[in-house]
């Protein structure tokens, strides 16, 4: 593993001083960024949208609960799913108390095309109280480019149609994740704002408290090089009921056979030897499927043939969990979107 230099204190305080101005700077801009944001125009939204939710039918100017300002967070969940999508169960994961949100009028809610029944036993599950509304037999999530089906709607996802997405290996079609914001006023709804793909990254305080140690999330596409262990982006997601599970499976998945404390067999950590010359007799070992046979999410880990065995890895897990390709995709994909 490719692990930060070691240097004195000293040297450490010049780096960490460099880097303060360069963070400064990025606050400042952010904050640009966020006034531009507020200055968009908004656009009335003229259908009428019904939702299900716990208490029954709703409108879009109901989930506001008496509001001024609305955020849906549209989650991931089809109805032939039996499960919602891993990355979004992250993201609700990361969802604070409500109430500092109510403080300063505003109400978030997320959005599903799953039936009621699917969400509601989802919700129970993961242990959440966010609301949680079905848009099935609505057109919403179409509308905002929620979910892709050129026979309901144009195709649309993170404000490229069909043709680019299809120029990026993207068809398009199925769920995606993201963000829309609304404000109403009397009797009016506004569109305001919608964000995809890593527009969402904020949301996640996970991935941002990664974001500040020196592996950082441990995805193959970051800088800089040799501090992940992962076949593709995305790959050590889980819903927070499965890691431990996975964590005692014989293939362990979810956690890397760290080179300097590797996990042995047993799972009781130990050191390895000065010259390392084992590291790679314990790594396949770690990394053995059920047949003996170094998993490829393990064994494969060259810059060359990372993504490529990612991408046949992810496929298989989708297709072991009856989830479409396109689950996650939209997490991982537009990395530098």
């Amino acid at each position: 593993m490719n692990l930060p230099k070691i240097v004195s204190h000293d040297e450490w305080l010049v780096a960490r001083k460099r880097l303060l101005a360069k963070e400064k700077d990025f606050t400042r801009a952010r904050d640009r960024l966020n006034a531009e944001r507020r200055r968009l125009p908004m656009v009335r939204i003229d259908k009428e949208y019904v939702f299900d939710g716990p208490d029954g039918k709703a409108t879009l100017f109901d989930l506001f609960d008496g509001r001024r300002q609305l955020i849906v967070y549209h989650f991931m969940f089809d109805p032939a799913w039996d499960a919602g999508c891993e990355g979004c169960s992250i993201v609700v994961d990361n969802i604070g108390h409500l109430a500092h949100l109510h403080a300063r009028d505003t109400s978030l809610v997320l959005v599903s095309r799953a039936p009621l029944p699917k969400l509601l036993a989802y919700q129970k599950r993961m242990g959440w109280t966010v609301p949680w509304y079905s848009s099935y037999g609505s057109e919403f999530n179409y509308d905002f480019h929620a979910t892709g089906d050129e026979s309901v709607a144009p195709v649309e996802y993170n404000y490229r149609d069909q043709a680019e997405l299809l120029a990026m290996g993207d068809h398009g079609t199925g769920e995606g994740h993201g963000l829309s914001a609304f404000l109403r006023g009397e009797a009016d709804v506004f569109h305001t704002y919608s964000t995809y793909a890593r527009g969402t990254d904020l949301l996640n305080s996970t991935f941002n408290y990664l974001d500040l140690t020196a592996l950082g999330r441990q995805e193959p596409w970051e800088e800089p090089p040799g501090r992940s262990w992962l076949p593709a982006s995305g790959w050590w997601w889980r819903r927070h009921d499965e890691y431990e599970q996975e964590i005692n499976d014989s293939r362990n998945r979810c956690r890397p056979p760290d080179p300097m404390f590797p996990i042995t067999p047993s799972g009781a950590r130990k050191k390895s030897p000065a010259s390392g010359s084992s590291n790679s007799t314990e790594r396949a070992t770690a990394s053995s499927g059920p047949t003996g046979q170094p998993s490829s999410t393990r064994s494969t880990n060259t810059p060359a043939t990372r993504d490529e065995a990612g991408r046949e890895a992810l496929t298989q897990r989708h297709r072991w969990r009856g989830i479409a390709n396109r689950n996650e995709r939209k997490h991982t994909n537009d990395n530098n979107d």
